[in-house]
C-alpha cells in the first residue's frame, strides 16, 4: 500500500475528533462554551459574544484540526513501518505528540484568550484524552485500513 486515501484520512478524522469533544463535553460540562473556547483560537475573547454561531465555527475548526491529525498520521504511518508494527504503542504516542504540539505551538501562536494551566492533574487529564480519544482511534482507523486493505491485495 502506497497511501492512505482520503476517506481513512477523514474517518480517523472524524472518529478522533468526536471522541476528543465528548471528552471535552464531559469533562466541562457545556458544549456551546467548549466550541466558542475552540474558535478563540482565531477569534479570541469575541468568541463568547457570538452564541451559536462561534460554537459551529469552533465544530468545524476542531474538526478540521481533527482530520489534519490524522492526516499526518496516515502519512507519516506510510513512510515509517514501526507505525503499523506497533500501532497501540504508535497511536498512544502520537496521542502524546498532539497534546505537545497543541499545547506548546498551536496554542501560544493562537488568539485564545486564557492562560494555560500546566498543574500535573490538568496536564496528566489532557495526555489521557489526547492518547485515548485521538491518537489511539487515528492509529485503530488507519492500521484497519491497511489490513483490510492488505488482505483484499492477497
Amino acid at each position: 500500500m502506497k497511501s492512505m486515501s482520503s476517506r481513512v484520512i477523514l474517518s480517523g478524522g472524524l472518529l478522533a475528533g468526536t471522541l476528543d469533544l465528548i471528552a471535552a463535553f464531559v469533562i466541562y460540562g457545556d458544549p456551546v462554551r467548549v466550541l466558542q473556547s475552540i474558535a478563540s483560537g482565531l477569534l479570541g475573547a469575541d468568541s463568547y459574544n457570538g452564541e451559536l454561531s462561534t460554537a459551529v465555527l469552533g465544530g468545524v475548526l476542531h474538526f478540521g484540526i481533527a482530520v489534519g491529525a490524522a492526516a499526518v498520521y496516515c502519512v507519516a504511518r506510510v513512510k515509517i513501518s514501526l507505525l503499523a508494527n506497533a500501532s497501540t504503542l504508535s497511536g498512544l504516542l502520537y496521542g502524546v505528540a498532539v497534546f505537545a504540539f497543541m499545547h506548546w505551538v498551536v496554542l501560544p501562536l493562537s488568539a485564545f484568550p486564557h492562560k494555560l494551566s500546566y498543574s500535573p492533574g490538568i496536564l496528566a487529564r489532557g495526555l489521557i484524552v489526547h492518547m485515548f480519544c485521538i491518537g489511539l482511534p487515528i492509529s485503530f482507523v488507519a492500521n484497519r485500513f491497511a489490513s483490510l486493505n492488505d488482505r483484499s491485495s492477497s
